[in-house]
């Protein structure tokens, strides 16, 4: 036989939060670590002598703790998070037939603290916690952030378009510094050169081996390694230019591809 589930609430009676919320609970354990006495007088100076009593700020800025601890990033979804939590409840030290803070006062009371009060609240947090052995240092948590890089894949345009760009940059630079140092017209036409490919500074990875041991070379093997070192490219001399010259139908993603934020990178390939 299915059964049905009637909705009937009973009156508590000789029910108490205290009972309800269990001893191991974590904000057992941050009532007992923490305590937020010293926030009175951090605020002492925002509240007239006076007038109505306000929310007790140690109230207050567990509010604060428990929407950081929750993920919560608002007045109005921390009380309602806070109206159906024992815990919260218990932590804060309402009973349950004592309504908790409005939403509306608690964003004024932000505003009126500001947030210098808040940085000394979370830096005697901070201590309290390295106090007691909360904080060891032994353990590092880092929130990274993907940023696309400059020589990304979207970056890289074909390395011919960036070459005859340049080299018509180059023209026209010359043809107009001809113009001006010869004011006569020219009937000649200007020939486009173009531009050779170590035009774009491109970052040659080369694979250093370890320097073999001095050994005793004859003369004609000591001409023979500089005639070989002579003939070898010279990285230093050319500024980080690549060698280009390959031999056979070999091609390089770097010989047609360059990245236009940062043409010293050099794709994969």
């Amino acid at each position: 036989m299915m059964g049905s589930k009637e909705r009937h609430f009973a009156p508590l009676i000789n029910v108490s939060v205290e009972e309800l919320v269990p001893q191991d609970h974590f904000y057992r354990h941050l009532e007992h670590t923490l305590d937020l006495s010293f926030v009175r007088e951090f605020v002492h100076e925002t509240y007239a002598g006076s007038g109505r009593p306000s929310i007790d700020p140690v109230v207050f800025f567990k509010l604060q703790l428990i929407m950081f601890l929750e993920g919560i990033r608002s007045e109005r979804q921390l009380m309602r998070h806070a109206a159906d939590r024992l815990s919260v409840r218990w932590y804060l030290g309402y009973d349950l037939n004592k309504p908790l803070p409005d939403h509306a006062s608690l964003t004024r009371i932000r505003e009126r603290y500001g947030a210098e009060v808040f940085r000394r609240f979370f830096d005697a947090i901070v201590e309290q916690c390295q106090q007691e052995k909360l904080v060891w240092g032994k353990e590092l948590y880092i929130d990274s952030t993907q940023v696309n890089a400059n020589a990304d894949l979207d970056s890289l345009t074909p390395r011919f378009a960036v070459e005859a760009r340049a080299a018509i940059q180059s023209h026209l630079a010359a043809l107009f510094a001809e113009e001006d140092s010869q004011p006569e017209p020219q009937t000649a036409a200007t020939e486009v050169v173009a531009v050779p490919p170590e035009s774009t500074v491109t970052e040659s990875i080369m694979c250093v081996m370890p320097t073999p041991l001095p050994l005793p070379r004859s003369q004609a093997e000591q001409e023979e390694l500089a005639q070989d070192n002579a003939a070898r490219h010279d990285w230093i001399a050319q500024e980080g230019w690549q060698q280009r010259e390959v031999h056979g139908l070999y091609q390089r993603t770097a010989d047609f591809k360059v990245s236009t934020t940062d043409p010293d990178a050099t794709p994969c390939g």
